[in-house]
């Protein structure tokens, strides 16, 4: 089941999206972000899938792969559903029993958030499909530059999050190596009261932090032994530039959240 979990994972193919500049994939990701929380009807759902369709063809990555990035979240969306149909009780009762009420409101609530959620965590993954972490982490610093002025630590941050996201698959395949020996010597895992699930994750997580801390020396200590220093006189491989298809690609971005923000004016008049 982990290793189904593409959470911050790169897939390498040819494709207009995979050579775009990522500081303008970041930008564009964010204002995607904005496009889904502009509104509250269908039409910015509709917006946000569209958007979301033509990424995806511009980056070659297989639905299979997007729908891995969904499969993980499927028990928190149905949790989410759940509670909105059952918390909302304004609009039309369509069922009634004691306490419970489904009311339209409720179901069209439910219907909302979950394409909301899935949209966001396609639109995020796609960034991390498309974008290498080196190119991650340099996008990144170079959009944070500014905050040099005030001694932010820029460099170092980048840094860690583009570690943070280039360790999520090796911690997930390093967990399902747990279970997988736990389950060989007779644990159970999946059975049993909550309490003992709780339970059976103790000789989960002690190996699993006891390996990340294993990985996390052994890479400070390979960053030391190539003389790393930290941002200061640092050069770059590749020297970001920004192409006319970035230039096309936000502006096509500005133009769905354009739209996005006008639909949400109109409906709300």
């Amino acid at each position: 089941m982990l290793k189904e979990i593409t959470s911050g994972q790169y897939f390498p193919v040819e494709s207009v999206l995979h050579r775009m500049d990522p500081r303008f994939k970041i930008i564009e990701t964010l204002l995607f972000i904005f496009l889904l929380f502009a509104g509250n009807s269908f039409w910015v759902i509709a917006l946000g899938a569209a958007f979301v369709l033509l990424a995806q063809r511009l980056s070659n990555i297989p639905m299979k792969m997007i729908w891995k990035s969904v499969k993980p979240i499927l028990p928190f969306l149905a949790i989410t559903a759940l509670l909105n149909l059952l918390f909302i009780t304004d609009g039309e009762v369509l069922f009634s029993w004691k306490f419970l009420k489904i009311t339209e409101d409720g179901i069209s609530t439910s219907i909302f958030m979950m394409l909301r959620i899935v949209l966001l965590i396609i639109g995020s993954s796609l960034l991390t499909y498309t974008t290498s972490p080196i190119l991650l982490t340099d996008a990144i610093e170079s959009l944070l530059s500014p905050l040099r002025r005030v001694k932010f630590p820029v460099h170092e941050m980048a840094m860690m999050m583009s570690i943070a996201l280039r360790f999520i698959p090796t911690l997930l395949e390093e967990t399902d190596k747990i279970m997988s020996a736990q389950k060989a010597r007779g644990a159970t895992l999946d059975n049993g009261k909550l309490t003992d699930r709780a339970k059976a994750l103790i000789p989960i997580l002690i190996p699993l932090f006891v390996s990340a801390f294993r990985r996390a020396e052994e890479l400070a200590t390979a960053m030391e032994c190539r003389c790393y220093r930290g941002g200061d006189g640092r050069t770059r491989l590749r020297t970001l530039k920004a192409a006319p298809r970035d230039y096309i690609g936000f502006a096509v971005c500005l133009l769905f959240v354009a739209a996005s923000v006008a639909l949400n004016i109109l409906l709300q008049s």
